[in-house]
């Protein structure tokens, strides 16, 4: 700590110099014609001979990242947005005053070069410097072995030096960004809306995750973080908004893990005369669009393995699991004091008069859901655990809902939307009467919500998607801390 204090005083009094000398170190006059990518790409398929003969001036700006010194000329590399270039400094072309400023710049700092292009005798594409300007002066260096910074919390508690060090981070974040748009433009394409809905709610809604609580001054009204926004765009479609999705930002006062920050994205979208069958066929089309777009087919490797995403994918109802995947007695499904007695075998902690379809559910997730490694739809989920769900016309104990699980994690939740207001109040309070215990005061019955579900829902459709845990699949990242510019830590000591 002590070497790097020194350093950044070193670093000041160069910046106090560069004042003196009547240099401004952080100007913003200059600007670059051309990024790193675009020198490169136009120059790389001409001849050494078409390049000499080139009369074009090409221009670059970005952060130092390495020199090389011979004395009289140096080799700089300069990374900018699009990825690296080398340029040439020699005093005998920039002049003795910009070659002066230029011997004194650190790694870190930010320049500006403009030159012809040449290439070096290692065949490296290189802009030979005309002239050069100072842009910033960085006064804290790069960490030791910067290029190869490994430190984990450090890599997610100073993002910026991610970005800079390390190219696999900006590649996976690239990939997020550009798989976000990848999403709204299949939805567009397909009709649906784009729509924003409330971050605070007065009653948390559509899910049964702990929210976040904060206090609005001038109502003098206690309010939630939104842990789902279905509520909301159920409402849109009640309005007829008949296909909905909204890209949003939820918060859950819950456990943090590699699966779980307690800020996250989700897609979530609505289509009106649509099933859950229709869902799982349009999930199937998005997710297998994306693997293409990044993986030039329908396979690709996650955590050392490989995922096929060729449709159509598994499909398995919830009961079926459970004895075909995790190898229980087929009589846990009829005979709820045999599953109570399965589960507490397993060391699953159940509350006192837990219902038979919650215990299958709980037998699901200890048992079941590590092991679906390939795409896997679980279809017809108990309604005890589904308040949201329109129920099976053939089956009223179980709800026309799928959850998605790809490598063993869920990553998408679906199901036709229950639109029965009479049923919906009466699962709404039942959800209460389970829930309600000392640290759960906050459930309570969103009126306007069922009020709207009275002026009628058409059939409906809808599914969330975790697009974090989606984006980890697509780079092959080991942590949601690892597709999360800024993931939640505790406050530095």
């Amino acid at each position: 700590m002590e070497e790097t204090s020194d350093l950044i005083q070193q670093r000041i009094r160069k910046l106090e110099a560069l004042k003196n000398e009547g240099i401004n170190p952080f100007p913003n006059r200059y600007r670059a014609e051309f990024t790193s990518k675009d020198i490169l790409d136009m120059n790389s398929p001409l001849p050494d001979e078409e390049l000499h003969a080139l009369d074009r001036v090409f221009s670059v700006a970005g952060r130092i990242v390495a020199v090389r010194d011979f004395g009289k000329a140096s080799f700089v590399q300069i990374q900018d947005r699009k990825g690296r270039i080398q340029a040439y400094v020699r005093k005998d072309l920039v002049g003795e005053p910009a070659f002066k400023l230029f011997k004194t710049l650190d790694i870190g700092d930010f320049i500006l070069v403009e030159g012809k292009i040449f290439r070096t005798k290692t065949h490296e594409l290189t802009i030979q410097a005309q002239t050069l300007q100072l842009l910033v002066k960085s006064l804290r260096p790069l960490p030791e072995k910067w290029h190869g910074l490994t430190d984990v919390e450090t890599r997610y508690r100073q993002r910026y030096l991610d970005l800079v060090a390390n190219p696999r981070a900006k590649e996976i974040f690239l990939i997020r960004i550009q798989a976000i748009q990848m999403i709204r433009d299949f939805f567009i394409s397909r009709d649906f809306l784009e729509v924003e809905t409330p971050m605070m709610h007065p009653i948390p809604g559509g899910a049964t995750a702990k929210p976040f609580k904060t206090h609005h001054n001038a109502l003098d009204m206690e309010l939630f973080m939104r842990v789902a926004p279905e509520l909301y765009l159920k409402r849109l479609v009640v309005g007829g908004l008949e296909r909905v999705f909204e890209i949003n930002r939820n918060f859950r006062n819950e456990g943090i893990s590699t699966q779980h920050n307690p800020e996250f994205t989700m897609l979530e979208f609505y289509q009106s005369y649509a099933t859950y069958d229709d869902l799982m066929t349009l999930t199937e089309e998005l997710f297998s669009s994306m693997v293409k777009r990044f993986h030039g087919g329908l396979k690709l490797t996650y955590g050392g393995k490989e995922i096929d995403f060729t449709p159509p994918w598994r499909r398995m109802r919830l009961k079926d699991s459970l004895v075909e995947v995790a190898g229980l007695d087929p009589v846990i499904l009829t005979d709820p004091i045999r599953a109570e007695e399965v589960a507490r075998e397993l060391g699953l902690d159940l509350k006192k008069g837990t219902s038979h379809g919650r215990i299958l559910g709980d037998l699901f997730e200890e048992k079941v859901e590590s092991n679906l490694l390939q795409p896997t739809f679980i279809t017809h989920y108990p309604t005890e655990i589904s308040p949201l769900s329109r129920r099976n016309e053939k089956d009223p104990t179980v709800v026309d809902r799928f959850e998605l699980f790809i490598t063993g994690r869920e990553i998408a939740n679906g199901f036709s939307e229950l639109n029965d207001p009479i049923d919906q109040r009466e699962r709404f309070v039942r959800q209460i009467k389970e829930k309600f215990d000392e640290e759960d005061l906050y459930l309570r019955l969103d009126e306007d919500f069922l009020r709207a579900l009275e002026f009628g829902m058409p059939p409906t459709a809808g599914e969330g998607i975790g697009i974090d845990r989606w984006v980890m699949i697509l780079s092959d990242a080991p942590s949601i801390r690892d597709v999360i510019l800024f993931p939640l830590l505790r406050t530095e000591k």
